[in-house]
């Protein structure tokens, strides 16, 4: 198909010719899972030691409770990724399946259809019969799985892989919390510990923005002011058990 070529004489494509870099989405499905693991690490991780130490906990109770935490989360967030993009791999096998199926059995109606879904995208009747029937000939079901069901059928969500990401990087932001509240001496240890999340969320919300090309200062905000306000609600559940404890 050729491009068109508007009054101003660039040439332009249309965007079902643009191709991403293979193996795009699967990097970035990976990417996402990993800064995700990385901000509950940090939110978790701080809330917990902060509440203890609010309560007066000794240093071995805050390791214990750091550790604790650490690792019962890590593996939450690996079962839960892998549960979820399993779910989500499953579903998506499923439907190219039973769109492999209808292809071979109604392949008229099947080009039929997708020629609609490019007259839907701006297409005249013509144009987009002709491109159906090229990229019917290429890859139907990849034709199909794109326009249809939003799906690329050569990258599937990997389970192992999201499960992999969210564990690593939990354990990489449980780590910066509880290092700060074991190694700063008091009476900065709470204060300092707070700073030192804050800023590793502004971290996390800088990079979750440029994996999904958003506004930075939005996500940054976002998880910042989260944080603090789980670090905040521990803190005064702490003290309030510390007080009624001693």
């Amino acid at each position: 198909m050729d491009n068109e070529t508007p009054e101003d004489g660039n040439p332009t494509s249309h965007p079902a010719t643009i191709e991403q870099p293979a193996g795009t989405t699967g990097r970035l499905n990976w990417l996402r899972a990993g800064v995700l693991g990385a901000n509950d690490g940090i939110v978790s991780l701080s809330g917990l030691v902060i509440g203890v130490a609010a309560a007066g906990g000794s240093q071995g109770a805050l390791l214990t409770a750091g550790l604790a935490g650490l690792a019962a989360g890590a593996l939450s967030m690996a079962a839960g990724e892998y549960i979820s993009v399993s779910t989500q791999r499953d579903t998506e096998t499923a439907l190219l399946a039973k769109e492999k199926f209808e292809l071979d059995n109604y392949a008229d109606a099947e080009l039929e259809e997708l020629t609609g879904f490019y007259v839907e995208k701006g297409l005249s009747d013509q144009l987009a019969h002709d491109v159906a029937v090229e990229l019917t000939a290429h890859d139907a079901l990849a034709a199909h799985a794109e326009v249809e069901l939003h799906i690329d059928n050569e990258e599937l969500a990997n389970p192992w892989h999201a499960a992999l990401a969210s564990m690593v990087s939990f354990i990489v932001g449980s780590v910066l919390p509880l290092l700060a509240i074991l190694l700063i001496p008091d009476p900065a240890k709470i204060p300092l510990t707070v700073v030192a999340a804050a800023l590793a969320l502004a971290l996390t919300g800088w990079i979750s923005a440029r994996l999904g090309q958003a506004v930075a200062r939005t996500a940054i905000l976002r998880n910042v002011i989260g944080g603090l306000l789980a670090m905040a609600v521990t803190y005064a559940i702490g003290a309030l058990v510390g007080t009624q404890i001693s």
